[in-house]
């Protein structure tokens, strides 16, 4: 006699496909407009042509001054100038890779339930109607009251000293100025590189502004002035870069040497939010220290904060049904409409002998 075997299938149930959840890395669903490389290790503004400006300029001039120029000196004066410059080329290039490349002190955005709860609080007033939440808030620092304005892209009040960059699209911790030069915001987090790149930079181009000229007036002794500037072009065209270039970088540094040493940013001093010229009422910068020292030692030599934003970490998101399980569903649901008795007659029997 044949045994059966019956094996029974709920009606119209569609097979079991498992679910498959779906990670991935902060970084990519990041609601800013940044450009992030390595895995979000290093980030730095979406438009960033400038900084590539910069840095083949920073380039060049460097390598027509150690190919063209160094030889020569190096000859006729000492082994000190190729040591020199390199030094300088090094903490330039590293100061500049630096204040690119990192996080400027980016504020996260808040959560829908957290900006659901502060709106709520905000309009807690008992009233059906809606009103937009107020844009300034007052804190007391070191005795004096300062308003915190909302953003309402963000979601938040922003902390004192920080501001909403319309380039990158994120409010920044002590927000100084977004910096089209090296690509990226300068902030609490990467003011310092971007200070000793300003001050390295500018030693290296009055460095090699003044190796040029040496290197005409010793060349132009022997071959005369115009003979000399024919056979060294290199030469005549790091001289023009350096010319045009170091006064703006000397200036830039003594700008914000000040701003160091009264522990201000580029945005408050050209506001003058501090200033009791432009605002007679205003009782002085809150945040300085009364001393100059104090006040590089606060900004340049104070502890490193850790960034606020996890770019490396996992986001999880809502698990994804694979294609033939939908299509299943869809017809399970075409279905659904046939009576009880069709669906039971979908029992599936295998009989073995």
């Amino acid at each position: 006699m044949k045994a059966c075997e019956y094996q029974q299938i709920t009606p119209g149930a569609p097979a079991q496909a498992p679910a498959r959840l779906r990670s991935r890395r902060k970084w990519e669903v990041f609601p800013g407009r940044n450009r992030f490389l390595c895995d979000g290790r290093l980030m730095l503004a979406r438009q960033s042509g400038v900084f590539l400006l910069t840095i083949g300029l920073i380039l060049c001039t460097t390598c027509l001054f150690f190919v063209f120029d160094c030889p020569f000196l190096t000859q006729h004066l000492t082994f000190a100038i190729p040591i020199i410059g390199g030094i300088l080329f090094f903490f330039v290039i590293c100061s500049l890779l630096r204040t690119s490349f990192s996080d400027p002190g980016i504020l996260p955005r808040a959560t829908p339930c957290e900006a659901a709860d502060l709106e709520k609080q905000i309009n807690d007033t008992g009233s059906s109607m809606y009103r937009p939440p107020p844009r300034t808030k007052e804190v007391l620092i070191n005795g004096q009251m300062v308003k915190l304005k909302y953003c309402f892209t963000c979601k938040m009040f922003r902390p004192p000293r920080a501001l909403h960059c319309s380039v990158c699209d994120n409010c920044v911790e002590r927000f100084d100025h977004h910096c089209p030069w090296v690509g990226n915001c300068v902030g609490k987090r990467n003011y310092r590189f971007f200070y000793t790149f300003l001050l390295s930079l500018s030693f290296l181009t009055a460095f090699v502004f003044a190796c040029v000229i040496t290197h005409l007036v010793l060349r132009s002794e022997k071959s005369g002035f115009l003979n000399t500037l024919k056979e060294t072009p290199a030469s005549v065209l790091e001289l023009v870069v350096c010319f045009f270039s170091v006064w703006s970088i000397l200036g830039l540094s003594g700008f914000h040497t000040y701003l160091v040493a009264s522990n201000l940013t580029t945005n408050e001093d050209i506001k003058g939010s501090w200033s009791v010229k432009r605002n007679s009422e205003s009782p002085g910068n809150p945040y300085s220290h009364k001393s100059i020292i104090t006040n590089c030692c606060a900004v340049l030599c104070g502890p490193f904060p850790p960034s606020l934003i996890d770019r490396r970490g996992i986001v999880e998101l809502e698990p994804t049904i694979p294609l033939a399980a939908k299509s299943e569903s869809s017809s399970f649901g075409a279905k659904s409409d046939t009576s009880l008795d069709a669906a039971c007659q979908d029992f599936a029997v295998s009989c073995t002998a």
